[in-house]
């Protein structure tokens, strides 16, 4: 039962990390060029940057940037998970093995 357990408890925090990290690194992208853009001579640069990544979101959302960007999430969550039960099974038959 305890092996159980753990399985479950890694799947929930590989699920809750896998769909935080896009969130923060497009989140903290963002931010960065919007502080940035305070520097002269860089506002235009940021500006096209970040505007380029709103539409780039916007492909994946049907129009809108965060829905797009909680589409990308959900796919990083689904393949995080799937590499979580994969090393399990793995972890599982390397213990049979030996």
């Amino acid at each position: 039962m305890t092996v159980f357990t753990n399985f479950l408890r890694s799947l929930l925090l590989t699920i809750i990390f896998s769909f935080v990290a896009p969130m923060l690194l497009v989140g903290g992208g963002l931010l960065l060029l919007s502080l940035s853009s305070h520097f002269p001579g860089l506002q235009e640069l940021t500006e096209t940057i970040a505007i380029q990544i709103r539409h780039f979101l916007a492909t994946f959302g049907s129009g809108t940037p965060l829905r797009g960007l909680f589409v990308i999430s959900l796919t990083c969550t689904f393949v995080g998970a799937l590499f979580d039960m994969y090393v399990y099974y793995r972890c599982q038959i390397l213990r049979v093995g030996s």
